[in-house]
C-alpha cells in the first residue's frame, strides 16, 4: 500500500516542469523566426535608405529657395520681354554708315535714244529693163561705186549709136553751110549778090550749130543711160535683204527699189533730253567743248561705244518739253545697230571739290532732302540737305554736310530722331564677350552638376554602408 501511494507523486510534481512533447517549440523554430525578423528589418532599412538619397529632405530648404530664385527669374523674363515689346525703339539699331568725301563729281545728264544711221539708201533703178545680174551679197559691207545690179543696156547702146549717127549728118550740113556762107560773104564783098542771101545762108549756119548741140546732148543721153545700166553703190555700208531677182523687169517706179543701203561707219544716236538742261548744254556747245556721249545697252550695265555730241536740233518740242541732240560714233567694233534703243550719258560739266555721299543715304520726307547724320556717342540726327549732281551710286551734297561726317545707308527705316545706333562692325568685340560670359555659365552649371551628383553618390554609398553595418549587428546579436 505504502508503495502504490508513494508512485504517483513523482508524476504529479514532474508536470508542471515539462509539458508535452507535442506542444514544446524545437530550436530550429526559433532560428527561422529570428531570421525573417532580421531580414524584415533590413529591408525597411533598405528601403528607408532609398527613400532618403530620394528625397533629400536635408536640402528641401535650398530646393525651395532655387525654386523660388527660379520663379523669380522667370517673373523678371516675362516683365523684360513685355518690356523690350514696349521699349525695342530704345535699343540701340544695327545699321551700316559711310563717310562724307570730297571728290569731282560728273554732271551727266541720262537720256533715251536710238541708234540712226546717217545715211539710208533705197537703191533703184533709173532706167526701165530686165535686170540681168546681182553682184552682191545679202549683209554684204560695200564700199561706194561698188557694182550692185546690172540692167541690160542694149536698147541704150542702140540709141546712143543712133544719136551719133544723126550727131555725124548734122555736122557735115554744118559744115556745107559754113562754107557756103563764107562764099556768099565773098560775094558780097564784091557786090555781085545781095545782102539778104548772107543773112540767110548765116542763118542756116546757126541753125545747123543748134542740131548738132541737140545731137550731142542726146549721145550724152544715152552715155548717161549706159552708166545708169550699172547700178552701184551709192554710199558705203551694209546692203540688206535683196528684194529684186536678176530676170525681172524693173522701172524707176518700184517702191522697194533693188535693194537697201545703211551706213554703219560713223553712227549717230538721236536722244532727247528736257529743256531746262538745255542752257548747260548750249553754252558748252559754244564754247567750242566736244561732250562726251556714252552708250550703253538696254539694261544700262554694258557700254557699247563712246561718241561726241554732233548737234542740237532747232526747236523745243512743245508736246513733251524735249529737244533732240544727235551724237555721233564711229561704231569701229559694230555694236550699234540701226534702230537699237541704247542708253546715253552725255557728261556735260564736271564739278570740282564737290561733297559726295552714297545715293543710299539721301532720303525724302515732308521736309524734302535729309540723312542721318552719326555723332560721336553712337546716336543719329536729322539733317536737312540740298542736292546737287546725282551720278548713280554718288549724290553731291551742295549744303547742309561737312567732309568727315558719317552719314547712314541702310537700316534708316527703323531710325528716329535721337536714336541710338550699333555699326555692325564693332559687334565681333561684344560678340566674343557674350561667347565667354556664356561659356563661363555653362562650366558652373556643369560643376555644379557633377557636384550635385557627387553629393547624391556619397549620400547613397553612405545609407547603404550603414545598412550593411546595421545588418551584420543584427545577425550578431541573434548568434
Amino acid at each position: 500500500m505504502d508503495e502504490q501511494k508513494n508512485q504517483p507523486e513523482p508524476s504529479r510534481n514532474a508536470g508542471p516542469s515539462s509539458p508535452p512533447t507535442g506542444h514544446e517549440p524545437g530550436p530550429g523554430a526559433v532560428k527561422r523566426h529570428r531570421g525573417r525578423t532580421i531580414a524584415l528589418i533590413v529591408v525597411v532599412v533598405i528601403i528607408a535608405a532609398i527613400v532618403l538619397v530620394r528625397w533629400h529632405p536635408w536640402n528641401r530648404s535650398d530646393a525651395g529657395a532655387s525654386a523660388a530664385t527660379g520663379a523669380s527669374g522667370a517673373r523678371a523674363a516675362s516683365g523684360g520681354r513685355r518690356g523690350g515689346g514696349a521699349g525695342g525703339m530704345n535699343q540701340p539699331q544695327p545699321v551700316h554708315v559711310a563717310a562724307v568725301t570730297q571728290g569731282e563729281m560728273p554732271v551727266v545728264l541720262n537720256a533715251l535714244g536710238t541708234v540712226t544711221p546717217l545715211a539710208n539708201v533705197t537703191v533703184r533703178t533709173q532706167l526701165t529693163g530686165t535686170l540681168q545680174t546681182v553682184a552682191f551679197q545679202e549683209g554684204q559691207m560695200v564700199k561706194q561705186g561698188d557694182l550692185l545690179a546690172q540692167v541690160d543696156p542694149r536698147p541704150y547702146q542702140i540709141s546712143l549709136a543712133n544719136a551719133e549717127g544723126t550727131l555725124a549728118k548734122d555736122m557735115a550740113l554744118l559744115q556745107t553751110a559754113r562754107l557756103d556762107l563764107k562764099r556768099y560773104q565773098t560775094l558780097l564783098s564784091q557786090d555781085s549778090i545781095a545782102s539778104q542771101q548772107v543773112d540767110t545762108q548765116a542763118s542756116l549756119v546757126r541753125q545747123y550749130e543748134g542740131q548738132v548741140k541737140s545731137d550731142q546732148a542726146n549721145i550724152d543721153t544715152f552715155r548717161l543711160d549706159l552708166v545708169y545700166a550699172r547700178i552701184t553703190a551709192p554710199v558705203s555700208g551694209r546692203v540688206g535683204l535683196r528684194q529684186v531677182d536678176p530676170g525681172n523687169y524693173v522701172t524707176p517706179g518700184d517702191t522697194n527699189g533693188v535693194v537697201v543701203i545703211t551706213q554703219l561707219q560713223p553712227i549717230s544716236v538721236i536722244f532727247t533730253t528736257s529743256e531746262d538742261n538745255l542752257p548747260a548744254i548750249l553754252k558748252q556747245l559754244h564754247a567750242g567743248t566736244k561732250m562726251s556721249v556714252t552708250a550703253y545697252d538696254r539694261s544700262n550695265t554694258t557700254s557699247l561705244e563712246a561718241g561726241f555730241l554732233e548737234t542740237v536740233d532747232n526747236q523745243i518740242d512743245t508736246t513733251t518739253g524735249t529737244v533732240k541732240l544727235r551724237a555721233t560714233f564711229q561704231n569701229n567694233e559694230g555694236l550699234l545697230f540701226p534702230n537699237q534703243f541704247v542708253n546715253t550719258r552725255l557728261l556735260v560739266n564736271v564739278v570740282k571739290n564737290a561733297v559726295i555721299v552714297p545715293t543710299s543715304a539721301v532720303l525724302n520726307g515732308s521736309i524734302g532732302s535729309f540723312v542721318y547724320v552719326v555723332k560721336p556717342d553712337n546716336t543719329v540726327t536729322v539733317r536737312p540737305v540740298k542736292i546737287g549732281p546725282v551720278d548713280g551710286e554718288r549724290t553731291s551734297i551742295t549744303s547742309g554736310l561737312q567732309v568727315g561726317e558719317r552719314v547712314v545707308t541702310d537700316g534708316s527705316d527703323r531710325l528716329k530722331e535721337g536714336a541710338k545706333i550699333t555699326i555692325p562692325a564693332d559687334r565681333p568685340r561684344g560678340a566674343s564677350g557674350a561667347s565667354g560670359a556664356r561659356a563661363a555659365s555653362g562650366a558652373a552649371s556643369a560643376s555644379g552638376a557633377a557636384g550635385a551628383s557627387g553629393a547624391a553618390s556619397a549620400s547613397g554609398a553612405a545609407g547603404a554602408s550603414g545598412a550593411h553595418r546595421h545588418r551584420h549587428a543584427s545577425q550578431t546579436s541573434a548568434e
